[in-house]
């Protein structure tokens, strides 16, 4: 979506809130962050804040990346939009069926993603969409 560079990423996120908040038009792009940051309301105090585009985020003292995880959201959205890898909008709209809630399906699904993603890196290989498509297939077998 923005390349590697981090600060320029945050700033992308903060820029997109503090125009949504002005009500100043949003590209298609800027739409779609401001949706996903509107559906977390928990993260809003860091768009009011500089300070917090330069926080670290440590999973070992059970912190959660805000950025990393509206990241992930923003991609899943891009998936399903371009149904790439084929076949994850029709997962998508099965599951959102089966769990009722569309905020609870893209976790679910980010889950899968991100097991994706920590596999392909692990093992130094690309991700495998098919592999992918089966953990959010499982899913749909799962009880609630």
């Amino acid at each position: 979506m923005f390349g590697q560079n981090r600060q320029q990423l945050r700033q992308m996120y903060h820029d997109v809130w503090q125009k949504k908040q002005a009500n100043e038009p949003l590209s298609a792009l800027e739409s779609m962050i401001a949706q996903v940051i509107n559906e977390h309301p928990e993260y809003h105090k860091i768009f009011n804040n500089d300070a917090s585009l330069e926080q670290e985020y440590f999973v070992e003292d059970g912190q959660t990346n805000p950025f990393l995880h509206m990241g992930l959201h923003i991609s899943l959205h891009e998936q399903i939009s371009t149904d790439r890898p084929q076949g994850i909008r029709n997962l998508y709209q099965q599951l959102q069926i089966k769990l009722g809630n569309a905020h609870d399906t893209e976790h679910k699904m980010m889950e899968c993603l991100t097991e994706s993603l920590w596999l392909a890196q692990r093992n130094n290989q690309p991700p495998s969409e098919s592999d992918y498509l089966n953990t959010i297939q499982q899913l749909l077998l799962d009880k609630k």
